[in-house]
């Protein structure tokens, strides 16, 4: 069977190869980006195979928003840690596959612990993938042989890596699985998060206290807002050791503003130090708390038992060959054990151990260590003869 390549570099060109992709059941798509000199990413490259044939897609020449058809139409894209794909799709298309699978994501289910494309390749398939250009200028034009080589390679394999993966999926039955796992990531939210929560993605910032705290946050929204409104990175709107330490010099002045530390020169003039000791005015005043939960007593009064179930579940999911990191984080389990909302209620999370917990919480089961020491759900009447 005979693989035919193409380089897509004209409108007409991809109404023709998204016209013949919309007709086959499935069709391999990755991407190629980068977002490091900007806020928002930028698409480099689109890679889209289907049967036997292989299309490199140059965003840069034609209108990646010409691919929505195929996004929007019946057949299921098959990718490999997609989470990435799907933001910059939403971004340069506006639209993401209608069905999704995961090639890495179903992995997780059959024994693999979030497995490169190259290691899954192969251990499944025995292909030695290159890793060559892995690191390379994606924006640069034109593109190498070796290049392009490297990127057909990253859809060239997603077909027999699907029809493998879905096999020993559908053997251990857990299809059903698979396809929540897949929609719940094909369906996550995305797109500008609250510029409020901003400051709580940045490292130490969580320990500040008072108007400290306030600061950060009104700062760090400050921050966020010119970055998308620039389109550059955070970094160079003003660094993380900066803003924490204007969140706790909270200047008044640009006097005072020049002695906090990771401050330099950029920051005190025209409008940018205007802004920043606005940001500071506004920030003195507010009051903020950290998430209820976090510091929740009935959290402290559950830890044993959080740590008890969270080592329970990594046990059960190693057994059942289903990466632990899947199944739930202290997050779902500290909500299921305090009668929250969790995704441990719902879906083939609670098939898998969703049920027994609320079992545990009933008191119907109890946890044990078997002679191995390893710990098993038993019936509570078992528990208490123990």
């Amino acid at each position: 069977m005979t693989l035919s390549e193409h380089f897509i570099a004209d409108d007409a060109a991809l109404r023709d190869v998204v016209n013949e992709a919309r007709s086959a059941p499935l069709y391999a798509l990755d991407t190629e980006f980068h977002r490091e000199r900007t806020y928002f990413p930028r698409l480099a490259l689109v890679q889209l195979q289907w049967g036997t044939t292989n299309v490199l897609i140059d965003p840069l020449a034609v209108d990646p928003r010409g691919l929505a058809d195929l996004l929007r139409g019946d057949g299921l894209a098959v990718l490999h840690a997609s989470q990435q794909d799907l933001e910059v799709l939403r971004y340069a298309v506006g639209e993401i596959p209608s069905r999704l699978f995961d090639t890495q994501l179903a992995a997780g289910f059959i024994g693999y612990s979030t497995p490169s494309l190259a290691a899954l390749a192969q251990s499944q398939l025995k292909v030695t993938l290159s890793k060559g250009d892995r690191m390379t200028d994606w924006m640069r034009r034109p593109l190498t042989a070796s290049q392009c080589s490297y990127a057909r390679s990253d859809v060239a394999y997603l077909e027999l890596l699907f029809e493998q993966i879905s096999h020993r999926v559908e053997q251990l039955g857990r299809s059903t699985w698979v396809s929540e796992a897949c929609e719940e990531l094909r369906v996550r939210p995305w797109g500008e998060s609250n510029p409020d929560d901003a400051w709580l993605r940045i490292k130490d910032a969580r320990s500040l206290k008072g108007e400290a705290r306030g600061v950060a946050q009104a700062l760090a929204a400050w921050r966020e807002r010119r970055a998308m409104a620039t389109n550059i990175p955070l970094r160079r709107v003003m660094n993380d050791m900066a803003l924490l330490g204007i969140a706790q010099a909270a200047p008044r002045s640009t006097e005072d503003l020049a002695h906090a530390r990771g401050v330099d020169e950029r920051y005190l003039s025209g409008s940018i130090a205007r802004e920043i000791l606005a940001a500071v005015k506004e920030g003195r005043d507010r009051v903020v708390e950290l998430d209820a939960q976090a510091h929740d007593p009935l959290e402290k009064r559950l830890r044993p038992a959080v740590t008890l179930v969270t080592a329970w579940i990594g046990e059960l999911a190693r057994t059942a060959e289903i990466d632990p990191t899947l199944v739930a984080t202290n997050r779902d389990i500290v909500a299921l054990l305090a009668g929250g909302e969790s995704r441990l209620a719902h879906g083939w999370r609670r098939d898998l151990v969703g049920r027994d917990i609320e079992r545990l919480l009933k008191g119907e089961s109890g946890l044990s260590f078997d002679g191995d020491g390893r710990l098993r759900l038993i019936p509570a009447k078992d528990a208490e003869t123990q």
